[in-house]
């Protein structure tokens, strides 16, 4: 069993507790519910790219970052240029919580990404309801039909999707008519050894409607300079800026070089 399997193991008993704490219903009486949301895949296609992620811990690096706030972190994010944030929600495994997305969302105006691990209906009701514009869906823990009835439910909420895959099997099964993003991981699930050359080889797969989003092990201006020739446009970046002392500084000295870069290659 590897580590998203006993993810989701815990994540199914988490959403039975929730559902009998807050009912969809009420979350659908949120004053957020009917807000307008914002497209993280105009913002891609017309700024950096750079999702930058709020991230304390990981399974793979436990602590990473337990000092820095949400709000702080955000807004230096947005300030640096960032096209998006993202915005880890599981407590176990990642010490996050929807207080910080709810915290996120009310710091900032760019549009937001719910990372977590999204395997009920409910989930996306719930992110609708914290603020969030857009949803992570996996396509290691979801079946096709899974990834249809979420991704059109998200759609029907004015939610846009991000599908991460990790493989081409994973890309194969995947239905993306709902689907406005898709994510490559670099990461191995298994080994967790990190590989930019997952993206090149996945790129030439990825229809060219949707917009391409690289994941993980992205940690210098010249990787995203490489990645762009394969087409890609977006790419998240969590502990690159959080695992140094200061986030937002890291954020805005990578953002502005990454700016010089272009212009120059």
């Amino acid at each position: 069993m590897n580590i998203l399997d006993r993810i989701v193991i815990d994540k199914r008993k988490e959403i039975i507790a929730k559902k009998e704490t807050i009912p969809i219903d009420f979350l659908q009486k949120s004053s957020m519910f009917l807000q307008k949301t914002n497209s993280l895949a105009k913002n891609i296609k017309t700024g950096s790219g750079i999702i930058a992620e709020f991230k304390r811990r990981s399974p793979s690096k436990q602590v990473i970052n337990d000092k820095s706030s949400v709000i702080d972190v955000v807004k230096g994010y947005e300030k640096a240029g960032a096209s998006g944030i993202s915005v880890l929600g599981d407590t176990k495994y990642f010490g996050g919580s929807m207080d910080d997305l709810l915290q996120a969302r009310s710091a900032v105006n760019i549009p937001i990404l719910r990372k977590e691990f999204i395997i009920d209906p409910y989930q996306i009701y719930e992110a609708k309801a914290f603020g969030a514009d857009v949803i992570l869906l996996i396509a290691a823990i979801l079946n096709k039909d899974e990834i249809i009835e979420f991704s059109a439910l998200a759609n029907k909420l004015s939610l846009e999707v991000l599908l991460e895959i990790h493989n081409e099997q994973e890309l194969i099964k995947s239905d993306l008519t709902y689907v406005q993003m898709v994510g490559v991981n670099n990461r191995n699930l298994k080994t967790f050894e990190v590989s930019l050359d997952t993206s090149k080889m996945l790129s030439k797969l990825i229809p060219n409607d949707k917009i391409k989003i690289s994941e993980s092990g992205i940690r210098t201006k010249e990787a995203i300079i490489e990645l762009r020739k394969y087409g890609f446009q977006g790419f998240l970046i969590g502990e690159n800026f959080m695992k140094t002392e200061d986030p937002v500084e890291a954020a805005i000295n990578f953002l502005s070089g990454l700016k010089t870069e272009i212009k120059s290659s």
